[in-house]
């Protein structure tokens, strides 16, 4: 065999080793090496989405919307910014177009979201539509934004943010500034408190109820109002214990909130709950009813009660959970007394029916040690500098019943059906008898109780000037009291700290006084609280003393 012969053998036989070995590879059907071999592409189910306007197939409902801006003239992302929809605003703004293009309308009107807020607009207009189940994906936080194309309108807002914020901070240190020159800068003391809606001061354009509503947007503060077993469970008892009073009635709700006391009343049988709120917690509401399948009776309206239109000229029933620290922080009242004098039947029920305010002196507290004293010695420093308001604000804890040096004495009762919202501004008298083993006067100790009356008159609700909450438990009505005698509530008691505690008291000795509940000028969600009282010992004469707290 020549060499040339020989090359050409080695050649062959080196092509089908090459060959052999390269079929072994890519043949699909050769199981030799399926050691450990996995699918690189998982299995998925592939959609289709129907265009929006016309008969396009789409593989994706980001491409379809997209496709629906350019051609059509519809932006999903723009529409869901301008009007803040959320996901079931999203829903009924894709049943609506697809209920209107079906209807022969190719240009449903988009102008304003009250075209498509209608709850009918929940009810798929489409079959299977694949896009009400992808309308999660096109909208998670990663690709919110929709469509590259709106970047730039992104940065334009933000630049219009940081314009309008260096407004803001310039306007705040303009306020500031001015504080310090004024003589009423020692007025202004923040009181301690947990878990409430912060009232800033109307610093920019009217934004103090703005503040206030906003407030009441986020989950914490319902959370800790629907966990506060007393008072939830209060509101459950009174409604669902007497439906007769209920049953085929029309309810009004003012400030709802999540909607819990609407749902009680549509639970209860009645024929529908107008459910009130002027915070975004009124989309959570909505939601909330729909989830339960109330929609048919409990309509949620969002403004305050003084601007919204009711779709009735009256109701039956106004049902509220108004109170605040000190009963009347917050200045919520007046807007149900507002609701009552518009609205409410002339037979109608107030829900609950009426409100006690009661005062006790607080003496021998460890109050004044954990709070004024503390700042004598704070791990080793002097900081006495925090106690220069101190004294100014009102405390909002759990007293101690140990330290209460006489028994409770009512100093405002309320019957929801007749006051006026000039009552909330008032000077009223106490008057109450010293105990044995106490001494000197440190404080006073606030709080309210609430009684759920099943009639407008007092004699026919079983209710008695003076009485407790547990006075009216025992009657058998449903009440509820904030004081410390009771489990506590989320509102606690307010306490008023003495500025020099000097008086002193011996058993059976009266202290009388005056208790005045102002609004803080310029903050009239805010309290101002004066209690003066007359100490008799030494000369015989009375030396009348007071003190005035803030609660804000």
């Amino acid at each position: 065999m020549s060499a040339q012969q020989e090359q050409e053998r080695q050649r062959q036989q080196d092509h089908v080793s090459d060959s052999s070995s390269s079929s072994s590879i890519s043949d699909p059907l050769d199981t030799r090496d399926d050691d450990g071999w996995e699918d690189l592409e998982p299995d998925e189910e592939s959609i289709s989405v129907l265009s929006l306007f016309d008969k396009q197939i789409f593989p994706d409902a980001k491409s379809m919307l997209s496709y629906c801006r350019e051609h059509h003239g519809f932006d999903i992302w723009k529409l869901r910014q301008d009007f803040d929809l959320d996901f079931l605003g999203l829903i009924k703004l894709v049943n609506y177009i697809r209920s209107e293009v079906q209807a022969g309308n190719p240009q449903p009107d988009v102008s304003s979201s009250s075209k498509f807020d209608d709850d009918k607009y929940l009810k798929p207009a489409l079959d299977n539509d694949a896009l009400l189940y992808s309308l999660d994906d096109v909208f998670e936080e990663a690709g919110s934004v929709g469509p590259s194309s709106e970047v730039d309108q992104l940065r334009e807002q933000l630049a219009n943010l940081q314009s309008h914020f260096t407004a803001y901070r310039e306007e705040v240190q303009k306020a500031m500034l001015e504080r310090l020159d004024s003589s009423d800068v020692t007025t202004e003391p923040n009181s301690v408190r947990p878990s409430q809606p912060k009232l800033s001061s109307n610093l920019v354009g009217g934004s103090l109820d703005n503040d206030y509503f906003k407030s009441y947007s986020y989950n914490g503060i319902h959370e800790a109002m629907i966990k506060d077993r007393i008072r939830t469970d209060a509101y459950r008892d009174f409604i669902y214990d007497h439906k007769d009073l209920f049953k085929d009635k029309v309810v009004l709700d003012v400030g709802c909130g999540t909607g819990i006391l609407s749902m009680f009343c549509a639970k209860a049988g009645a024929k529908l709950v107008i459910a009130v709120d002027n915070s975004d917690i009124i989309d959570k509401a909505r939601e909330h009813v729909f989830q339960n399948g109330l929609q048919s009776t409990v309509k949620c309206l969002r403004g305050k009660i003084e601007e919204v239109t009711l779709p009735v000229p009256q109701v039956d029933l106004i049902v509220s959970e108004w109170m605040g620290y000190g009963l009347l922080y917050e200045s919520m009242l007046d807007s149900v007394i507002y609701a009552r004098d518009k609205y409410l039947a002339p037979d109608g029920l107030m829900v609950p029916s009426h409100a006690t305010l009661r005062i006790v002196p607080l003496a021998d507290s460890d109050l004044k040690a954990s709070h004024i004293d503390f700042w004598r010695d704070v791990y080793g420093f002097d900081m006495t500098a925090m106690l220069e308001r101190a004294h100014e604000e009102v405390v909002v804890r759990v007293a101690d019943e140990k330290e209460l040096a006489a028994e409770s004495c009512v100093f405002l009762e309320l019957d929801l059906h007749t006051t006026k919202v000039e009552d909330l501004t008032f000077t009223q008298p106490f008057t109450t008898t010293w105990k044995e083993g106490f001494r000197v006067l440190e404080g006073f100790v606030v709080w309210f109780d609430i009684i759920f009356g099943q009639s407008r008159t007092e004699a026919e609700a079983g209710f008695k000037p003076g009485m407790t909450a547990a006075e009216a438990k025992q009657k058998g009505l449903v009440a509820f009291s904030t004081g410390p005698y009771s489990e506590a509530t989320h509102w606690q008691q307010v306490i008023m700290l003495i500025k020099d505690p000097k008086d002193e008291f011996r058993a059976g000795e009266d202290l009388s006084g005056e208790v005045k509940y102002v609004r803080k000028q310029g903050q009239e969600r805010s309290l101002e609280i004066e209690v003066s009282w007359a100490n008799a010992q030494g000369s015989g004469k009375q030396e009348v003393k007071r003190q005035m707290w803030v609660l804000d």
